[in-house]
């Protein structure tokens, strides 16, 4: 009876031209690579790291090598804010995480995530910027002496709704620093925007507010939920829901805790098992939340760009917003790597990409 049910149902779908109903509303059937507009904005980036949709209708970019700029989505149009001088990018390190004040208006603020040598060693901060408009002035270092090394370092950076920032940090190629409450590795740390540690963090006067973690290169919040997507190392790439205090696992756990030694680590260790993962590997990278009508059936997704299966994923999340439901994928192999994604007001998408010569900037928008 069911599976006469489920067949009859889907046949029903199909002669309705391919659409299902949920919460008693018709939702078009998924959209294919076709059915969406894709336009270059510009394709004169070089290793472009972050993208946001700023207050003022444009695009905010870091690079690698050190350059911020803001770049016009009609015209495609770069103008360059501040190139950082200080920075040293060497392997995938670099310039990498900023973020916007939600009050950008009324201060204008922008915070970065860079790497450096600090006498000879290289480290990672974390640095407040003033917007005059046209530049950006006063450096103010909120955070300093993260380990920095060639790859997994983080560093994506979020603002919560009540106005604290939340920093990735990978573990810098040194696994026995995730597990570390007292190395600033592996991390995701939580600071005030002055800098100081909130009194409710879980250890008073650490920024460590979640650990165990590889190399988290994704950080949203959709409402008071943060959700991370995170490297693992040859198995296990993930997608998880960050708790305070929680402990993600790595380097002894990678993925759901499924093997003996994990089953034996986890339930101890205040382990939180991601809310999806991919074996084989797929390196996940920046992550955004659409929650736009304009393409109404990616509504209440994460977008996820992804480095090297070099696609857009949409991740369906459950009304709870506790589980992945659906996995859809877009633009495989026609713009090579995917670093990171933003989603505007109006519900059009913009991905950067990561190929190291002629990086692009792509519009997404319903046709």
């Amino acid at each position: 009876m069911k599976k006469f049910s489920l067949l009859l149902c889907t046949a029903i779908v199909l002669l309705a031209g391919c659409k299902k109903s949920v919460n008693n509303e018709t939702v078009p059937a998924n959209p294919s690579d076709a059915q969406i507009n894709a336009r270059v904005l510009t394709e004169q980036l070089v290793f472009p790291w972050e993208i946001l949709w700023g207050p003022d209708s444009k695009l905010w970019i870091t690079e690698r090598g050190g350059k911020i700029s803001k770049v016009d989505p009609s015209t495609g149009q770069i103008s360059p804010l501040l190139t950082i001088s200080e920075v040293v990018s060497q392997g995938e390190g670099g310039l990498l995480g900023m973020v916007l004040h939600p009050d950008f208006a009324s201060t204008p603020q922008v915070f970065v995530a860079y790497d450096y040598l600090n006498n000879g060693v290289y480290t990672e901060k974390i640095v407040r910027f003033t917007y005059t408009g046209s530049a950006l002035t006063s450096p103010i270092v909120l955070l300093d002496g993260i380990s920095a090394a060639n790859n997994h370092n983080g560093c994506r950076l979020a603002i919560s709704p009540d106005k604290k920032l939340y920093i990735t940090t990978g573990d810098a190629t040194n696994s026995s620093r995730s597990q570390d409450k007292t190395n600033l590795s592996g991390k995701i740390l939580r600071i005030n925007l002055d800098g100081s540690i909130p009194s409710d963090n879980p250890t008073p006067g650490s920024p460590v507010w979640t650990f165990g973690h590889r190399n988290p290169q994704g950080l949203v919040f959709v409402g008071n939920t943060l959700y991370s997507s995170e490297h693992g190392n040859t198995t296990d790439d993930e997608i998880n829901v960050i708790q305070k205090g929680r402990n993600y696992g790595w380097p002894n756990v990678e993925g759901a805790c499924n093997t003996t030694a994990e089953l034996g680590f986890c339930p101890i260790n205040n382990v939180a098992e991601p809310i999806y993962s991919w074996t084989p590997t797929i390196a996940p990278s920046g992550i955004d939340y659409y929650g736009s009508d304009a393409i109404p059936q990616w509504k209440n997704s994460l977008l996820l760009a992804v480095l090297k299966d070099t696609e857009l994923l949409q991740l369906k999340l459950s009304g709870a917003g506790d589980k992945i439901e659906s996995v859809n994928t877009y633009y495989k192999t026609t713009y090579g790597r995917m670093r990171d994604v933003a989603v505007s007001p109006d519900g059009k998408v913009y991905v950067i990409t990561s190929n190291g010569s002629a990086d692009k900037i792509i519009e997404l928008s319903k046709k």
